[in-house]
Parts: structure tokens; sequence; C-alpha cells
């Protein structure tokens, strides 16, 4: 598993934690002894029996070696060119993997970084013709680096794959959200439009009894009621405008499909996307293909004992929030339709009471209030439309696309 050299080596190396009094002497040479009695590295003892740091360890190791450590990470992006043609069992045998180039200068990751029998291996597997920096590294660190990046062809990335594609779901998560944020705003201004549909109401029954004639003492009564029906009014508005003018306002409904493209944009990237019998995409709305893209998504990862189960279950995490992600665009967007089509009934009741009073009754200085009534009814009409006009392709492409499930 080890070279004699390295074995010799390997308990002194940890000299330095001595020194640091964060073990005796007595401590440093059982550990030793404990890890080759049982095949194992010395690190292996001193971090999970012994309790040290992983940082402290990998410290000693740098103090000892005299070069500088590294650290395992997966998001480390190591170079497709370094991996080719490298032989897992051999960098498993010697402890060292490249992970990284700086310029011309390849980073190796060593276990065992003054050893020459590693540097001749380096040299042998990756050419003589290249410069190299050893970094010192521990050899739990090492095996993970061969376990995440040469599981698959070094275009397909395992380690870096499934960050990426966990970079992908808090995209997607974070967009969601924004969306739910989004339709909360919807379902506050529609809860506002009863304020405006009880403030028509007051005013109604308040303009209809002031005009009837009858009953003159409680015309006090009767503007009371016309002044509390624009009270609801102004307040069922203020959380529209407050919608309208914020800087988190509803975006339109192409940008609500645009950013929810971009979003699942890694479909196309990290997964195999079946063609299968595909409908024709003409007359299909860019927020249904989307759909049928992500239903049509199929996760296909190569079945050797490399590859790990998280992989494909990374993989298909990804392509179940995909259809969230699209699904909670299809909710925002009926959100906002619902949203509009309250604004249209509410405009058409305002405007037709404000009508009806004019025809009904004769001309005075109320009229100044039906007229109120009909311009606010009818701008009411209009910004429901803008806003539900552009949802009405998409209910019946949302049926079609669900039927895939």
């Amino acid at each position: 598993m080890r070279t004699m050299s390295a074995v010799a080596d390997s308990t002194a190396s940890f000299r330095p934690l001595v020194d640091w009094g964060l073990l005796s002497a007595g401590e440093l040479s059982s550990a030793g002894e404990a890890a080759r009695v049982r095949d194992i590295e010395v690190e292996e003892v001193l971090r999970y029996e012994r309790g040290i740091p992983r940082r402290k360890l990998l410290e000693a190791l740098a103090l000892s070696c005299g070069c500088d450590w590294v650290e395992y990470d997966e998001r480390i992006p190591v170079p497709p060119e370094l991996l080719e043609g490298l032989d897992p069992e051999r960098l498993t045998l010697m402890l060292w993997f490249p992970v990284a180039l700086d310029g011309e200068t390849v980073i190796i990751a060593a276990r065992y970084p003054t050893d020459p029998f590693v540097a001749q291996d380096v040299r042998q597997c990756m050419g003589e013709g290249r410069t190299y920096q050893f970094m010192v590294a521990l050899a739990e660190d090492i095996f993970f680096f061969i376990g995440d990046f040469l599981n698959s062809d070094p275009q397909h990335l395992s380690g870096n794959e499934r960050t990426a594609l966990a970079v992908w779901r808090n995209t997607m998560a974070r967009w969601r959200t924004k969306l739910a944020t989004y339709r909360t705003d919807f379902a506050t201004v529609r809860t506002y439009m009863s304020f405006l549909e009880a403030g028509l109401t007051f005013i109604l029954v308040g303009r209809a009894l002031l005009r009837n004639g009858h009953t003159v003492h409680f015309a006090p009564f009767y503007w009371s009621l016309i002044g509390f029906g624009l009270l609801l009014f102004i307040l069922g508005m203020i959380s529209y405008y407050r919608i309208k003018r914020s800087f988190y306002r509803p975006p339109r409904h192409q940008t609500l499909i645009e950013v929810t493209a971009a979003s699942v944009q890694f479909l196309e990237d990290y997964q195999f996307v079946d063609p299968g019998e595909v409908e024709s995409k003409e007359g299909k709305t860019m927020l249904a293909r989307l759909f049928d893209l992500a239903s049509r998504t199929v996760v296909v990862i190569d079945g050797s004992r490399d590859n790990k189960p998280r992989s494909l279950l990374a993989h298909q995490r990804n392509v179940f929030a995909a259809q969230r992600t699209v699904a909670a665009c299809y909710r925002t967007i009926y959100a906002r339709a619902r949203t509009g089509l309250s604004f249209i009934g509410t405009g058409v009741a305002f405007a037709s009471g404000g009508l009806g009073f004019l025809e009904y009754f004769r001309p005075s200085i109320l009229n100044l209030l039906d007229i109120f009534m009909i311009v606010a009814g009818l701008l009411m009409i209009v910004d429901g439309i803008l806003w539900s006009w552009p949802c009405r392709k998409e209910s019946y492409e949302a049926l079609k696309s669900a039927e895939a499930f």
C-alpha cells in the first residue's frame, strides 16, 4: 500500500504536534505502532481516535515536508487534460493526485511529497516535459479526489458535476421562492380588491339613498356611507400601487418564462433528453416546451462500481426540481391572471354603477362621483386585461403537458 520510506517517515511527519502540545511523544509513538499493526495511515488514528483536528494535521505535515498543504474540495476545477490516462489503482497505491494547473506548473497533492518514488511515479504517469509543484495532503483527501474525479471519463466529472447540480438546485430554489413572493403579492392585491368591492357597495347604497328624495334628515348618514366607501377604495388602491411601484414588483409574463428557462437550462448540459415521439413544437408556448423538456428528461449514469448512487440521485433531484420550477412558474402566471380578472370584475362593477347613476338620476354635483366611478372602472378593466391577456394560451398547454405524468 505504501512505500517503505514513507512508512518509516510517517510518524515523524507529525512531530510538530508534540512540539505544539497537542499530544505527548509517547502518544504519537503508540499511534504510529497502532497504524502499523492495522495497516492504516497514522493520520486516521490521530484524527479519529486522538481527536486531532484535520487542519492541525495538515499544518504539521506541511511544516515537516517544507511545502504548502491542500485540502479536498469537490469544487476544485481540476482540468480534464490532467486526468487523461491516469490509473486510479496506481494513484491509490502511491497516494498522489493532480489537483490544479498554475500556468505551465501542475499542482500535485501527495501524502508523501518528499518521497522520490512518488516524484518518479508522477513523471512516469504525466510526462517528463512538465513542471510539478508538490503539496502535502491527507491520504483520506487523496482518496476523495480519486473517487470523485476518476469514476467517469474526464469530460463527465462526477465530483464537479454534483457540485454544479447542487448550485443549479439552489438557483431553482431561489427562483421558486421569488415566484412564491410574487404569488403572495398577487393574493394581497386580490384581497384588497374585496375592499374595493365593499367600498363600491357602500358608495352605491349611499348614492341611491341620497338621491331618492326621501328621509332627507338622514342625509349625513348617507354621505358617511359614501365617505366610508371612498375610504375602502383608497385602502384597496394602496396595496395595488405599492406592488406596482415596488422594487420587487411582479415581472411581466414573458420575463417570468425567460427567467424560468434560464433556471432549468442545466437540463441540456447535465441530462439526457429522450427524443421519443415528440409532438410538433409549432404553436406551443415557450413554457409548455419547457414543461415538455422536463418531462422527457432521462437520467443516464454509468452503472460501474465507481459511480456512487448519490450521483444518480443528484441528477434525479435536479430533474424533479426543474419540473417543480416550471410548475411554480405556471402557478405564478395563473395567479397573475386571476389578479387581472379580479381587476376586470371590480372595474366592470364600478363602471356599471357609475353609468347606471348617470342614466337614472338627474344631473347634479353628485354626477362627478358617478364619472369618477366610471373612469376608475375603465382603468381597472384596462389594467386587468394587461395582466391577464398574456396568460390566455397557457391553460390549454398546461393541461396537455400535465398528461405526460
